[in-house]
């Protein structure tokens, strides 16, 4: 039997609604990474993480969770497991098998975003605790009920806090802020940036010329709806990187497969691999700009290709230390 989609959505709605986020993240989880940078509260600039780079561990987890279940009986109980997080958050038992490891990395990813933005002169702020999911997989399934008490919750708090412009660090969060928030928002008027918008602005040194090939892959959302194509080509070029572009890029990018991994599994990997084989006629080594496409490729390529965050390339010609790509 097909997983069934309303119970597995409702459960996502019902935390978010309950519990303030889609998965279980505990504040050190979601502020960890941001220990020790010193980065001022609040502002009327600040990063916004949208928290999903924490979540994906989680998220990740609840995938391969749910690849177990797919075409079981089991599936049939899920209206009962819906009733029963109501009370117990049974997400919370999936998450114990989420990889430390994934989460160091995504950890990384945040504290390179932050540390090249300082390094090209961006005074921003963070709100720590007080940051709030920014809702994007509730939209994407179709929750409209939910995710729009959500996104005036999201809201309230940029306002309280006094945030004028928001930088944000991954293409979900970038576009839901940016594109959808307003309809559902009243009075939206926050500016919403992306980091590698506001880098290809900034005349930043190069402190270590990469002198690599990468193979490049767009994300959808940013290369679809938000336009950003030009922007990660420049900071590579200009790191020293020549990109290389599989045949489906751009605007004509291919899809990695998320985020419907949690729903239909069995598709989401056939989408993935087909997007690897793509990529790999290219080169081995392949950097992604979003996290949902990273664990997604990652998983369908079986280390049999180098998969990365496109900010640990750009961290490692911008920022004066090497990092692990």
């Amino acid at each position: 039997m097909p997983l069934p989609i309303g119970p597995v959505l409702g459960i996502l709605s019902d935390n978010l609604r309950k519990r303030g986020s889609v998965l279980p993240l505990t504040k050190s989880g979601a502020t960890g990474w941001a220990k020790g940078l010193n980065i001022p509260r609040g502002g009327k600039t600040v990063l916004y993480t949208g928290l999903m780079y924490q979540l994906i561990p989680s998220i990740d987890a609840l995938a391969s969770q749910m690849a177990l279940f797919e075409d079981s009986t089991i599936t049939q109980f899920f209206g009962l497991g819906r009733f029963v997080n109501q009370f117990i958050n049974l997400s919370f038992f999936m998450s114990l098998t989420a990889s430390k490891e994934m989460k160091q990395e995504n950890d990384l990813v945040l504290r390179n975003i932050a540390g090249m933005l300082r390094k090209a002169g961006v005074e921003f702020g963070y709100l720590y605790e007080r940051e709030l999911y920014s809702g994007a997989l509730i939209y994407d399934g179709g929750m409209d009920e939910s995710f729009a008490i959500h996104a005036r919750r999201v809201f309230e708090v940029f306002r309280k806090n006094g945030v004028r412009c928001v930088i944000t660090v991954d293409p979900h969060t970038t576009s839901i802020l940016r594109d959808v928030y307003p309809k559902f928002v009243q009075n939206f008027d926050l500016e919403v940036k992306n980091y590698m918008e506001v880098l290809a602005e900034q005349d930043l040194p190069v402190m270590q010329e990469q002198n690599k090939e990468l193979v490049i892959h767009d994300s959808c959302v940013y290369a679809r709806y938000e336009g950003m194509i030009e922007q990660p080509r420049n900071l590579l070029k200009n790191a020293g990187v020549t990109a290389k572009e599989p045949e489906l890029a751009g605007r004509s990018t291919y899809c990695c497969g998320g985020p419907i991994e949690s729903l239909f599994p069995s598709k989401a990997h056939e989408i993935a691999a087909n997007r690897v084989g793509q990529l790999s006629k290219m080169g081995e080594n392949i950097v992604t700009m979003c996290p949902i496409c990273q664990v997604n490729l990652r998983k369908a390529a079986r280390g049999s290709c180098h998969i990365s965050d496109i900010s640990n390339t750009l961290a490692n010609a911008y920022l004066p230390r090497t990092s692990s790509y």
